[in-house]
């Protein structure tokens, strides 16, 4: 006898259809599993026989081949194990083929029957939507993430003889739907906040800024300074996830399996922040079948780098091409998988090794040569994808103890919001460009244009503080947002000025 069953598999961060196909007949027992799968795939025969035992079904003497089609695509994971249990029930007539042509199964059997969770239930969910597939059959820990697909039910089940009930239909099961408002309305219960902050106006503006126009930022201070505590409260001020961007965000951490069970949307901006001890390939993504990395993880977020010089050469070198193109392309022998990549890097650092060498108070003990060795350890073709360099100063002793809080980030998202708003209606039908971080040298041309007194001020700033050229178009992306924060169409002279303090980085003082 044979039966095919429907289910799928995640490549990058979007699923396809993989067909279940199982001949059954009388003889010798075995069961072959062929379709290029996994080791994976190949155990999970121990399994289903296991399980399906355990759940009271008796299948000697039976020679079973399982093909999983296109054949042509290497199969991983353990979630192919309730499709092959079902094709071989549905080839041996116990289980009824009349629903199997429009729904589609996945999960791991643990050897009593019953479902575990997997991974890249929402990706799947979304194709199965797209083929016209009726129904998805997940385990229960799996099915939070696709309920929120609209347009398909979704069923949660735990184990196998609940799923043979459904599909012999001698069970009323209820598909779990999820109201994507209900989600969004539990959006931005953030517990960290912007007045915790005493001190660091300067920082704060900074933040500010780069939250407004989606620039990365770099914060250069001493020890205790403030600028992790600064790094972590960013997203509270950046905009709210839009639903497609929620749901992009989501698929990543699902296809990764690090998705909560009781989640079924990443409503708040990602914030990551990897050790220094990360690899490249932990922060890039990698492995023999390609996994997304740190960078894909804070997708629509914040990839926090604290200690920057302290990471390997080789790590921030990589990160130059998603910084770039907002996208990781992993290419391997057999294949090329293309994770979205679309952060903003926020970075902290000591402006020496011992960390004192802008501190007022505590004297430095490196020496000249010291200190320009450890700030080349972070290369001028990276330096050059960070808009804003920030000095993070020593918060001093009356601000510390001040009884009175700073602005709330509430507020302060408020104004980053009108500014994002101004950013998208100039931006509206140029591809790829959301905000000013994103314009390249013939936007800023266009809507960058500055008059004869900001060009002399620009130029001025370029020979007396020394700064490099690649400062430049930097210093006007980042006038453009000072500008658009304060709803001027045009940028002006205050503009320039402020956006000039934001290079410290490029000015001679640490031999840059």
């Amino acid at each position: 006898m044979f039966s095919k069953v429907l289910s799928a598999a995640t490549f990058g961060i979007d699923a396809y259809k993989v067909e279940v196909e199982t001949h059954s007949e009388k003889q010798l027992p075995s069961i072959t599993i062929v379709g290029l799968p996994d080791n994976a795939v190949k155990e999970s025969k121990e399994r289903v026989l296991a399980a399906l035992k355990n759940s009271g079904i008796d299948l000697s003497f039976k020679k079973i081949t399982v093909n999983l089609a296109p054949a042509d695509i290497k199969k991983e994971g353990s979630a192919f194990d309730l499709p092959i249990a079902i094709g071989i029930l549905a080839a041996n007539e116990i289980v009824n083929q009349n629903l199997l042509e429009k729904t589609l199964l996945l999960g791991e059997l643990s050897l009593d029957g019953s479902l575990r969770k997997i991974k890249g239930a929402l990706p799947i969910a979304v194709e199965a939507r797209r083929l016209g597939i009726e129904n998805i059959i997940l385990p229960k820990d799996s099915v939070r993430e696709a309920s929120i697909v609209e347009g398909i039910n979704v069923y949660g089940l735990e184990c196998l003889n609940e799923v043979i009930q459904f599909l012999n239909s001698e069970n009323n099961f209820e598909p779990v739907h999820t109201d994507k408002d209900e989600v969004f309305a539990e959006v931005n219960t953030y517990h960290l906040d912007f007045s915790d902050v005493k001190g660091q106006e300067n920082a704060k503006r900074a933040l500010e800024i780069a939250a407004a126009g989606g620039h990365n930022i770099i914060m250069i201070g001493p020890p205790g300074s403030g600028k992790t505590m600064l790094a972590k409260r960013l997203p509270t001020i950046l905009p709210p996830l839009t639903f497609e961007e929620a749901l992009e965000t989501t698929k990543i951490h699902s296809v990764a399996g690090i998705l909560p069970k009781d989640k079924a949307l990443i409503t708040e901006r990602p914030f990551r922040s990897p050790h220094h001890t990360v690899s490249d390939a932990a922060l890039i993504g990698g492995g023999s079948i390609p996994r997304p990395g740190e960078v894909s993880f804070a997708h629509h977020g914040v990839l926090f780098l604290d200690e920057l010089p302290e990471f390997k050469k080789n790590v921030l070198e990589v990160l130059r091409q998603p910084l770039e193109d907002s996208k990781v392309t992993i290419s391997r022998s057999k294949m090329s998988l293309e994770f979205p990549a679309n952060f903003m890097l926020a970075a902290a650092m000591n402006p020496c090794p011992c960390g004192y060498f802008t501190d007022p108070t505590k004297e430095c003990t490196c020496t000249t040569a010291q200190i320009q060795k450890y700030m080349a350890k972070i290369s001028g073709p990276l330096l050059d994808r960070i808009d804003i360099h920030i000095e993070v100063p020593p918060v001093k002793f009356k601000e510390l103890s001040s009884a009175s809080s700073g602005e709330k980030s509430e507020v302060i998202r408020k104004r980053v919001v009108a500014a994002r708003q101004i950013q998208l209606k100039r931006f509206a039908g140029l591809k790829n460009i959301y905000c000013n971080a994103h314009m390249g040298t013939k936007e800023i041309r266009k809507f960058c244009k500055l008059d004869n007194q900001c060009e002399e001020l620009l130029k001025m700033a370029m020979t007396r503080l020394g700064l490099s050229a690649r400062a430049y178009d930097r210093i006007i992306k980042v006038s453009r947002t000072i500008a658009d924060l304060e709803n001027s169409e045009n940028i002006l002279p205050q503009h320039i000025s402020e956006a000039i303090q934001y290079r410290a980085l490029d000015r001679e003082l640490w031999g840059h």
